[in-house]
């Protein structure tokens, strides 16, 4: 994971981010090792259920304590919020904000599409962001002002121009209405875009900012799923509405990140028309 961000690019972090980036890459390191040590065989959940289709494993726990233990003890004055062990929300200073397993009911299952997710915010403001997908081997990660990486190459949104060419996932989870995924896969479908549900909401986010996909919707999501997905769109150029401003900062909202030549069309018909911000 050395050259993640290449060494002239990670010089210009913002004051107090380049440290903490190396110490988490290094422990992001650890956490994906552990993953995948953990990591169930094909076949039936290996997980308890804190919800409907809502998986907790033992490597979501074990690997949250990791990175928490190991954050904190280089950084005692930080906070630390964990999809499973919580935290403050909206601490002043800096804060890491953890998806142990983000895509916990692919894991479950071996499949292949999940990641380890871990963003850095100063106050309220998104600084870095690190996703580890280790089935794949790629390494997402960005630091504002320092631009956007895939494996130390640079990520840029698509520029795709036509919905007609278009590949968008929508997300699904059982914190939405009934008829809510149906209705947007319908609108998806109406454009003449591709659909996709894959079960990682930061991997999609990611594919986003990298161009490997030109929009990503999802109702109801949480701070510690896009955490580290919200630098990496700002500095790959992709247009994203304002979930930190409608409602992320203290539960559950709904975010949409498009590449910029379809955010408008693709917003439209999914009646999201005027919340999409520009690059």
């Amino acid at each position: 994971m050395a050259d993640v961000i290449p060494e002239n690019h990670l010089r210009l972090a913002p004051p107090g981010v380049e440290g903490r980036f190396t110490t988490a890459l290094a422990l992001m390191g650890q956490a994906a090792e552990l993953a995948m040590v953990m990591r169930p065989a094909p076949g039936a959940p290996q997980a308890a259920m804190k919800g409907q289709q809502d998986y907790v494993t033992a490597a979501d726990k074990a690997v949250e304590k990791l990175l928490r233990e190991g954050l904190l003890a280089a950084f005692p004055g930080d906070a630390f919020l964990g999809e499973e062990t919580g935290g403050a929300r909206r601490p002043e200073g800096w804060r890491w904000i953890a998806d142990p397993i983000d895509g916990t009911s692919n894991y479950a299952r071996g499949r292949d599409r999940w990641c380890v997710s871990l963003g850095l915010f100063w106050n309220d403001t998104p600084m870095m962001g690190i996703i580890s997908a280790p089935t794949t081997l790629k390494t997402y990660a960005a630091i504002k002002g320092c631009g956007a990486w895939r494996n130390g190459q640079p990520m840029k949104a698509a520029t795709t121009k036509s919905t007609s060419h278009a590949m968008v996932e929508v997300g699904w989870s059982p914190w939405v209405e009934k008829g809510w995924y149906e209705a947007r896969m319908v609108n998806v479908l109406s454009t003449g875009a591709m659909p996709r549900t894959l079960g990682s909401g930061a991997l999609a986010l990611a594919d986003v900012a990298c161009g490997r996909q030109d929009g990503y919707l999802e109702k109801v999501i949480q701070l510690w799923d896009v955490a580290a997905a919200l630098v990496l769109l700002e500095e790959a150029g992709a247009s994203v509405t304002p979930f930190l401003q409608q409602g992320g900062l203290e539960g559950g909202a709904q975010i949409f990140a498009a590449s910029p030549a379809l955010a408008a069309p693709l917003a439209a018909a999914l009646g999201l028309v005027g919340q999409t911000t520009t690059p």
